[in-house]
């Protein structure tokens, strides 16, 4: 890197301390290359710190699940601290919803912050971007009604590696975006969301909402996914689908093999 190139990065650094993701679902890379894995997405209205600057990549922190990577700078835009660590109090409730940006349309997944939102006059943050769909206060206390409801809604999602929305999924971004909805936060990897909430002793204690987590033979955990009762769950293996649940595990509810076996269940309500 040239030292021209590197001052001007430097400047970068200082000018753009926090950013808000103004695409849909915004790719998060391992590494600062198209060809490296994505490992996450931001959605719409999510907001970052920016670590560093290498070119056109950013190194980012979500502010939402402190989880790092590297994204484009196409994808982001720079906010002032205050918005960028504002409270979160409404997001958007439907598989797509729209946000009008300088006469354009900008669709947006389920899970996207309204950051900055005016309800009378659906203003957004900096009053350029608007909305006027659907979207939920997830500051109030949601019941088992209305995770049933929206999971309902991702059945036959396909699986993706470090996707978070309908188009795409992986198991722990399910999970996360779901529980987002209901007004709970959650870690990003399946790993980091079983070391949160309360143990529950036995799948018989278990609850509708509740998180089963599933090891590999090492017992390291590798999956996650939410239930409906002790008998049924729902996560991302393939696709989203509902299986069928018993003490050790996962099984197809298709072809009755067991697929996943039980690490934990943890109660995040």
């Amino acid at each position: 890197m040239s030292a021209n190139l590197h001052n001007q990065n430097q400047s970068q650094k200082v000018f753009m301390e926090y950013a808000i993701c103004i695409v849909s679902a915004a790719p998060v890379r391992k590494e600062p290359s198209h060809r490296s894995e994505m490992t996450n997405q931001l959605l719409f209205g999510e907001t970052m710190q920016v670590l560093e600057i290498k070119e056109e990549w950013f190194c980012i922190r979500s502010l939402y699940d402190g989880y790092e990577g590297w994204l484009t700078h196409h994808l982001i835009k720079e906010v002032g601290e205050g918005v960028a660590r504002s409270e979160l109090s409404f997001a958007t409730t439907g598989l797509v919803n729209p946000v009008v940006f300088m006469g354009g349309l900008i669709n947006v997944p389920m899970g996207s912050s309204l950051t900055g939102f005016n309800e009378e006059t659906g203003a957004l943050w900096d009053e350029q971007h608007t909305y006027e769909g659907n979207y939920r206060n997830i500051n109030r206390t949601a019941n088992n009604n209305l995770l049933e409801k929206i999971v309902q809604t991702w059945l036959n999602a396909p699986y993706l590696w470090g996707g978070r929305t309908f188009m795409g999924v992986d198991c722990s971004g399910f999970c996360q975006v779901i529980f987002k909805m209901l007004g709970i936060k959650l870690k990003r990897d399946a790993y980091q969301q079983a070391e949160e909430g309360e143990k529950v002793d036995n799948l018989e204690a278990a609850k509708k909402g509740d998180l089963a987590f599933f090891q590999n033979a090492e017992g390291r955990v590798i999956h996650v996914g939410i239930l409906l009762d002790a008998k049924n769950i729902i996560h991302s293996s393939g696709k989203v689908r509902f299986d069928k649940m018993d003490e050790k595990g996962i099984v197809n509810s298709e072809n009755g093999i067991r697929t996943h076996a039980l690490h934990s269940i943890k109660r995040m309500q």
